[in-house]
């Protein structure tokens, strides 16, 4: 299983960028890359444990869906959801947010385990790299998103 832990220090308190974890609202800065949409089980307009949220987008020119289920959320602080998409990849994604005397600091941790030994293979010397790249791109826009910078394509 793959672990990945990344970090971003964003100005500006917890409750701003714990606003940034709704399901309106993370289109904009989580898998942008992908133009992804998020349907929330039952349309609700913030996360909770044992909720269902289907996202679905394209990547390289694939559709790809995945269905999450939130394992933990309480805003402003943490979000956590376990998921596993069409292609068997599977794993959990936990985001935390702590104050800091200069802002708040938002903690990625990724796990996810792509489905036999070829996708071991494939993970260690592909996969790993780009989903490293892709969370601190989202890091980043978040970042930008919350200090009210341009977001940079």
């Amino acid at each position: 299983m793959a672990r990945l832990e990344l970090h971003v220090d964003i100005d500006g308190p917890p409750g701003l960028v714990g606003a940034y974890f709704l399901p309106h609202r993370m289109t904009y800065w989580y898998g942008r890359d992908m133009n992804c949409q998020f349907e929330v089980e039952r349309g609700a307009d913030e996360y909770r444990a044992g909720q269902k949220v289907r996202i679905s987008g394209r990547v390289a020119g694939r559709e790809v869906s995945l269905v999450v289920v939130v394992t933990a959320y309480q805003r402003s602080s943490v979000l956590e959801w376990r998921f596993r998409d069409s292609y068997g990849v599977s794993g959990r994604q936990s985001w935390e947010i702590e104050p800091r005397a200069e802002g708040s600091r938002v903690r990625l941790r990724d796990e996810y385990e792509l489905p036999g030994r070829i996708g071991r293979l494939w993970d260690s010397l592909v996969t790993r790299h780009a989903v490293r790249a892709r969370d601190r791109r989202d890091l980043d826009r978040l970042k930008r998103l919350v200090e009210h910078r341009p977001i940079v394509a």
